[in-house]
């Protein structure tokens, strides 16, 4: 799968200098630099290089500072990382190509360079954003099934939790989580109930999430990243 993929390629960036995180706003890979503005790197995997992986890349590129596609490289040689082809394409577009062993050793094919202004302002800090407002890096990047931990499903679980270890109100739980009122008032999930005005309770679905993620109740700003 191309969650194995996911370990080594973000060691990769690391050792670079990014800061990476999986499965932000659809991206299997996201690296920021601690510059301000920070540099963006986002990484897409598959178990080999084709033409999809080609495509969905080019859409990441407009709010990335730097693209790259990153693939098992295969054993008998006969990938397309060996098609010359393929990679003056991935040259053309200034898209970077990584291939990874099967020892999980990460070599660059192509280096990312990007020809010409491609940004797009709005889905740039849009993922930024969602990147900095996440809690550690809670989801493997390159899966499709599992529901993505989102910045706000922490969130909501940080409420969750707050409410099972006796907190009712929303500004309670201010600390914790911001937007804790709007968090209980739209119930995306079906985690809380109001049992009167400003007051919550948890729901059994709310119950089965803990189970699912347990989320103990601390400050936001302690979390590493």
């Amino acid at each position: 799968m191309e969650t194995s993929l996911y370990l080594p390629v973000k060691a990769f960036l690391e050792a670079a200098g990014y800061v990476v995180k999986g499965e932000v706003g659809g991206c299997d890979l996201v690296g920021l630099s601690d510059s301000e503005p920070p540099v963006v790197v986002v990484c897409e995997l598959k178990l080999s290089f084709n033409l999809e992986l080609l495509l969905q890349v080019v859409d990441r590129a407009s709010m990335s500072d730097e693209v790259w596609i990153a693939a098992r490289v295969s054993a008998k040689g006969r990938g397309r990382e060996t098609d010359r082809r393929y990679r003056d394409l991935c040259r053309r577009l200034g898209i970077g190509m990584l291939g990874v062993s099967d020892g999980g050793e990460v070599s660059i094919i192509v280096s990312s360079v990007s020809p010409m202004p491609r940004t797009n302002p709005k889905r740039r800090s849009r993922l930024v954003r969602e990147h900095q407002r996440r809690r550690g890096d809670p989801a493997v990047g390159g899966g499709s099934r599992a529901p993505i931990m989102t910045a706000y499903r922490q969130q909501a679980l940080l409420c969750a939790s707050a409410l099972e270890q006796g907190l009712q109100r929303p500004r309670e739980m201010k600390a914790l989580a911001a937007n804790a009122g709007s968090i209980l008032r739209d119930n995306v999930y079906g985690w809380f109930e109001r049992i009167e005005k400003g007051i919550y309770t948890l729901t059994p679905a709310g119950q089965a999430a803990l189970l699912r993620w347990p989320q103990p109740v601390a400050d936001p700003a302690s979390d590493p990243v």
